[in-house]
């Protein structure tokens, strides 16, 4: 098929109700894992990267590879998503090289850690916006700072993430905030701060409404019903995944992620993008070390990457089912980003005035 931009692929699963899995990648090895999940039950993909993976595996070689993948997996539409990207320059470099969405994360300042006052989120936000939709590309926005509600502070991920002691206030998006912002930027999709956070370590127990605040996602749906929504920091953290990790002698102790079925009940009020990184990490590294432990002597690099594969490759095909992304694929008919920046100078796609959907099948 081709390359999708993340507003047709949200627009179809609004209108299909179900929720894609954003899973983020470094290398080839996590790429064929997730199309090869994609391709056993026929579902639409989002790949992203963050500034970290671009960094480490390169502008091009990222971008030649989602090539391949695309001539490799023609029946199946791939987003390739920029992650929190900190400014104009990030966002728009991704954009000159491949990508079709770019995520403005204007809650932090440049550097990646110091939040941002309102003022300068939409500012910078709407100037993405205005470049991205001028060629077709989607820009996915954030309001509020992602950190847990249990300890009030952000976690690390690839350099990115609120440093210091953060208020409840910060830590949850205001649904009447969220109104204004969108109406101001303009974004194809909003994240939503609730209390999820980067990294394994999200809660230090099952999660209730007091720490996973999806109330939240639920009024700010009710306000916006146009405005696609997104839950980062949404790995679950599977246990069984924990256990295999500890028995081949890792040392992670004992942590929660965010359930599935909660994940589910934001899908049934709007969150059609839920970022997963944790969790494929996790699948792989389990693999590595239990064949380390199995085989001292073992020194080909194939024989660890082999069933790593196999495993992110069985828990991406488990999200997809699970969020109803699965079937989905061959209903769309990709538009090309010339059709969509049409689209967006009409101003038939704003969330706000418009709200109309693309048509994509």
């Amino acid at each position: 098929m081709a390359r999708i931009t993340l507003r047709q692929l949200l627009d179809h699963a609004a209108e299909h109700s179900y929720g894609v899995p954003a899973f983020n990648i470094n290398n080839m090895e996590q790429g064929l894992a997730i199309m090869e999940a994609a391709q056993a039950v026929d579902a639409p993909v989002i790949m992203q990267a963050s500034r970290g993976a671009r960094s480490y595996a390169g502008d091009i070689m990222l971008s030649r590879m989602i090539d391949a993948l695309v001539e490799m997996y023609p029946s199946i539409p791939i987003c390739m998503h920029q992650d929190h990207g900190n400014n104009e320059a990030t966002c728009l470099s991704a954009i000159q090289h491949g990508f079709t969405s770019v995520m403005m994360d204007g809650s932090l300042k440049e550097d990646a850690k110091t939040p941002a006052d309102y003022d300068h989120n939409v500012a910078i936000t709407r100037r993405v916006v205005d470049a991205a939709h001028w060629v077709g590309a989607s820009v996915e926005g954030e309001l509020g700072v992602l950190g847990s509600l249990e300890s009030g502070a952000g976690e690390q991920e690839d350099g990115h993430g609120a440093e210091g002691q953060l208020s409840h206030d910060q830590l949850l998006t205001d649904p009447d905030q969220a109104e204004d912002f969108v109406a101001a930027t303009r974004v194809d999709a909003l994240a939503i701060a609730m209390g999820t956070s980067h990294g394994a370590y999200k809660f230090s127990r099952q999660p209730d409404g007091d720490i996973l605040a999806m109330n939240i996602i639920e009024e700010i749906h009710r306000r916006l019903p146009n405005v696609h929504l997104v839950m980062h920091g949404s790995s679950s953290v599977p246990q069984a995944l924990q256990d295999l990790f500890n028995a081949s002698g890792g040392q992670m102790p004992q942590t929660w992620g965010v359930p599935v079925e909660e994940i589910v009940r934001g899908i049934k009020h709007g969150v059609r993008k839920v970022n997963i990184d944790t969790d494929c990490r996790l699948a792989m590294t389990a693999q590595f070390r239990k064949v380390g432990q199995g085989n001292l002597s073992e020194f080909d690099p194939r024989k660890f990457l082999k069933p790593a594969m196999d495993a992110m490759r069985d828990l991406c095909r488990e999200r997809f089912e699970q969020f109803g992304t699965a079937g989905h694929a061959s209903q769309i008919k990709v538009l090309p980003l010339a059709a969509m920046a049409k689209r967006y100078a009409s101003g038939s796609l704003d969330p706000v005035i418009g709200g109309a959907r693309v048509a994509a099948e």
